[in-house]
């Protein structure tokens, strides 16, 4: 049985990895995964000093090739990074039950996407190894005519005290537009330009429709 930690309603947050799943249920948009990454300090340091930007899409055997192609030649002796890349990697496609991804490894100095915003997709998973995490809105918080109206953080966000940030480390899945009868979450990337710090950022996003069968959390 997982223990639910979040007190809004629309987060399924705790240490047990089976929490994802719990992201296809209807009232759920962001699924956080609390763990201890096994992943030491140092070798994470060495990694974000270089810049590193890779990008793919296709199907599992092809990202995985490239993925190991790029350590190879861009990163080398990152060996424990990749290897969580690709558990990560893996744990999504068993939680989404899809063939076809987008994915993205990149170290960030800027704010990327500072306006609270939801993402043109099925399922992202976000994981950031070094900085601060993603920030995300729980429902009870959100001004939605606001955000659709284009409006500024300032009105999109009820209470300020509500935003919520994924921790270093942690896994989240959130939800997106086109994912059927549900909420898309709310978020946006950390200020970290003015505070001159930097991120090493893992996502990946569903890149085909999901297959939404009896082996996943009953959605009603």
């Amino acid at each position: 049985m997982i223990t639910v930690e979040s007190k809004y309603s629309n987060a399924s947050i705790g240490n047990d990895i089976k929490i994802l799943q719990e992201i296809h249920l209807k009232t759920k948009n962001i699924a956080i995964y609390q763990r201890q990454m096994e992943l030491s300090e140092k070798e994470v340091a060495q990694a974000v000093k270089q810049t590193i930007d890779f990008r793919a899409n296709g199907k599992k055997e092809e990202i995985t090739a490239s993925l190991c192609n790029y350590f190879a030649n861009v990163i080398p002796k990152q060996n424990a990074l990749l290897e969580d890349i690709l558990d990560l990697f893996e744990l999504f496609i068993q939680v989404t039950k899809i063939s076809s991804f987008r994915i993205i490894l990149a170290s960030v100095d800027d704010n990327m996407c500072p306006r609270f915003h939801t993402d043109n997709n099925q399922l992202r998973m976000l994981c950031t190894y070094v900085g601060p995490g993603t920030l995300w809105l729980p429902d009870c918080a959100v001004d939605r005519k606001a955000y659709m109206s284009g409006k500024r953080n300032q009105d999109i966000v009820l209470d300020e005290s509500f935003i919520q940030q994924v921790e270093t480390g942690n896994v989240a899945i959130l939800k997106g537009g086109l994912y059927p009868e549900s909420t898309p979450l709310l978020h946006r990337s950390p200020l970290i330009e003015k505070r001159k710090e930097k991120r090493l950022l893992l996502r990946i996003d569903s890149n085909e429709f999901l297959n939404l069968n009896n082996d996943t959390v009953n959605n009603t």
